[in-house]
């Protein structure tokens, strides 16, 4: 198969695998009987190192401080969240995980994570290695697509 040919599948494959991801995250939202967003938010602030402020969620989520606050309401409502105020600076507002939620999370992931890796048991580790760098590529291209999208709204609204 030549690189065009290679390059054609990945376009007719790319927005299949988006979907599919995306529906995966629905039915993970459903699951846990939360908002796709929500599943997200949960996930990178899991990832984090220690407690953060809603601006980082913002940051991390990409929507406005605003949302991001409406959006750590409803998980300290639901029971995934806490706030508590910063120590070093009283201003500020910290979020983290309950640890009660943060091991039902991680019961899930792992649950869902074994089939994944399955899938790729038969790989060497060299097709795992182009794995891991179109994942990195993929998030380093989405996040410059965010922007450029994000500034193409911005112009729009300036006329």
């Amino acid at each position: 198969m030549s690189r065009a040919d290679r390059l054609a599948e990945i376009r007719a494959y790319g927005p299949r695998h988006l979907a599919s991801y995306a529906l995966f995250n629905q039915a993970v939202a459903d699951h846990l009987g939360l908002h796709p967003t929500d599943v997200q938010c949960l996930r990178l602030i899991s990832m984090e190192d220690g407690p953060l402020t809603t601006r980082r969620v913002a940051e991390m989520t990409g929507v406005t401080s605003s949302a991001a606050s409406r959006l750590v309401d409803r998980l300290e409502r639901a029971g995934y969240l806490a706030r508590r105020r910063d120590q070093r600076d009283r201003r500020r507002t910290l979020v983290s995980l309950l640890p009660e939620a943060e091991r039902r999370l991680e019961s899930l992931w792992d649950f869902l994570s074994e089939a994944f890796e399955a899938r790729f048991e038969d790989n060497s580790e060299e097709e795992l290695a182009v794995v891991v760098q179109y994942m990195r590529r993929s998030i380093e291209l989405s996040g410059h697509q965010i922007e450029r999208l994000r500034g193409m709204a911005r112009a729009a609204r300036l006329g």
